[in-house]
């Protein structure tokens, strides 16, 4: 491990926490970003679902968003299953990478280190798909809660309140799952590591750009802002 080593896992560590900040709105800047526009969405999905007598569409809306955090979770289980895999063929890797031309880590200890913070970084991911699996599951369940538009003609009140209930707890189970979602793609510029600090920064600051484009510049984000006034 040199200087610029720390430098690279430096500069991987500010750029995912900045990114992290910008998305989610605790940095002031003048465009909403994607996830922030969806968090809306959510929202008004909330509202619009409990003005319906019939909500089968609503559950199975939650229950998709279940499966998929669910899917996300078993994958990392899998990464780090082959990241332990990784560290039981250390030798046969090392021999590998002196063979190839690019310039790959070839010192055990510094290898086995840097395949340790890959699986740090999928292990925290895993725990963010499962506690965003958990708080889906509370937001069902908040959903269901909901009273019926025709049980409270009297105070209609609490039907939004109750919306806004359930809306909340989904709008935290997506900001949990995005967080799994952004360690998993830091986890492609991380690879670049074993390549060398100056690669990792290069990665790493190329994954940064792809989705800060994706946040704040993409289709997605126009279609989901079109003819909806931006705060």
């Amino acid at each position: 491990m040199t200087d610029f080593d720390y430098i690279a896992i430096g500069w991987f560590a500010l750029a995912w926490i900045g990114f992290a900040a910008l998305t989610d709105g605790r940095f002031a800047v003048r465009r909403i970003s994607l996830s922030r526009a969806m968090n809306e969405q959510r929202r008004l999905w909330m509202r619009a679902a409990a003005q319906r007598d019939l909500r089968m569409i609503d559950t199975a809306i939650l229950a998709g968003l279940q499966h998929g955090t669910a899917f996300f979770a078993s994958t990392t289980i899998f990464a780090i299953g082959g990241c332990f895999a990784l560290l039981g063929a250390t030798e046969q890797v090392l021999s590998v990478a002196g063979d190839l031309p690019i310039p790959l880590v070839a010192d055990r200890t510094v290898f086995e280190t840097k395949v340790f913070g890959l699986i740090a970084i999928f292990a925290y991911a895993f725990f963010k798909f499962g506690w965003s699996y958990r708080l889906f599951n509370y937001s069902s369940i908040l959903f269901g809660a909901i009273p019926m538009r025709g049980d409270l003609l009297d105070d209609p009140s609490k039907l939004e309140s109750g919306a806004d209930r359930a809306a909340d707890l989904n709008i935290l189970a997506g900001q949990h799952f995005n967080a799994g979602l952004r360690a998993i793609f830091m986890s492609i510029g991380y690879l670049g590591w074993f390549a060398g600090p100056y690669v990792l920064m290069g990665s790493t600051t190329l994954v940064i750009l792809v989705l800060l484009r994706r946040q704040f510049m993409s289709n997605a984000r126009a279609a989901i802002l079109k003819d909806t006034p931006q705060s």
